[in-house]
């Protein structure tokens, strides 16, 4: 059996044209009744022995965490991120398995980011809010630099969404030491319109490389993956605090009608890009709209039955007819705008 990464990396080295392989990818799904060509394709395993290698790396890891943080603090970070690279050498570079790949990607990025904070962690109490933002900042740049390095020497796709975390935290920081009052009060004022402005940067990188590769045959089409399950909740958060869903008991109707509107633009994005991140992280949200305003109606004992039949039911749907709505879709939008989405979806009329 072969995978749809099989048929990239073919295309992408040059054993099998585009043209062969979207005849193979038609020919599947014409005989198989499914339209998997707008499906988002991602390597995680190819068998048992990925999980299999992926739980020893993560015992290696945090056994190696114990032994540095008994001798030294911030030991065990630096441990954690040798042993990650030292692994990644055999199962990445050669191996070439994906799952474990992408825990060794989060290990060492991971342990870059304890390492200092571990070392510094005894001074956190007595700094301002200002130094602390500060601190944030320079350990986001240097697991920054730390992810440019793997992604040159080893290009898992979810290195760059790792890299993009670490810019974006680096990003807020420095803007929030130079906003946020030292007491560290109205944080919140300042942190959301952050935090959502940098997830439409990234959400903006994500299409850049989403356009490079619209028929979503190579890397690029991993890479923008993974920033788009990036960008997706740090869009996500800030919008629906604002329209009050995060209020607990207290939600208006107004913002859980207000939520579900958001929701559904989100999906009609979604359909267009041919991404469903968004859709994933809002869901979220939703139900806890879709709950309240159920049980305003009277639905007290089956309003979150009602409400999981509701979404079932639609994401169902979507899901099984995500071709011809998202052509329908798409076929709205300009010209120009059209030409730079992504084809997958679009071949069967």
């Amino acid at each position: 059996m072969y995978s749809e990464a099989d048929l990239q990396s073919a295309v992408a080295a040059g054993a099998l044209s585009h043209e062969a392989a979207e005849a193979l990818r038609l020919h599947v799904t014409g005989s198989r009744d499914a339209p998997s060509v707008d499906e988002e394709h991602f390597r995680l395993i190819t068998g048992f022995n990925d999980i299999f290698v992926t739980i020893a790396a993560v015992l290696l890891m945090a056994a190696v965490a114990g032994i540095g943080q008994s001798i030294v603090p911030g030991l065990a970070g630096a441990l954690v991120a040798v042993s990650a690279w030292g692994m990644a050498e055999y199962f990445t570079r050669q191996r070439r398995m994906a799952l474990p790949s992408i825990v060794l990607l989060l290990g060492f990025a991971g342990g870059l980011a304890a390492a200092p904070i571990e070392i510094m962690a005894e001074n956190f109490e007595n700094i301002s809010e200002s130094a602390a933002s500060l601190v944030v900042a320079g350990v986001g740049l240097f697991v920054a630099a730390g992810t440019w390095l793997h992604w040159r020497r080893f290009m898992v796709p979810i290195t760059i969404a790792a890299g993009a975390a670490a810019v974006s935290a680096t990003l807020i920081a420095l803007i929030a030491a130079a906003l946020i009052p030292q007491d560290g009060s109205d944080a919140e004022r300042y942190l959301f319109p952050l935090i959502f402005m940098t997830g439409i940067a990234v959400f903006a990188f994500a299409m850049r490389w989403d356009m490079s590769d619209r028929s979503r045959e190579t890397r690029r089409s991993d890479v923008a993956f993974w920033l788009h399950l990036l960008a997706a909740p740090m869009i996500c958060h800030p919008l629906f605090n604002w329209v009050g869903i995060n209020d607990g008991e207290n939600i208006a109707p107004a913002s859980a009608i207000a939520v579900i509107a958001i929701y559904i633009i989100m999906g009609i994005v979604a359909l267009a890009i041919d991404r469903r991140a968004l859709l994933v992280s809002a869901l979220v949200y939703v139900l806890v709209a879709l709950t309240f305003l159920f049980r305003q109606f009277g639905m007290v004992e089956l309003n979150v039955a009602v409400t999981g039949l509701v979404i079932g039911s639609a994401l169902l749907t979507l899901s099984a007819f995500w071709s011809p709505i998202r052509r329908s879709v798409v076929s709205q939008l300009p010209g120009d705008l059209q030409g730079r989405l992504p084809v997958t979806g679009m071949l069967a009329a």
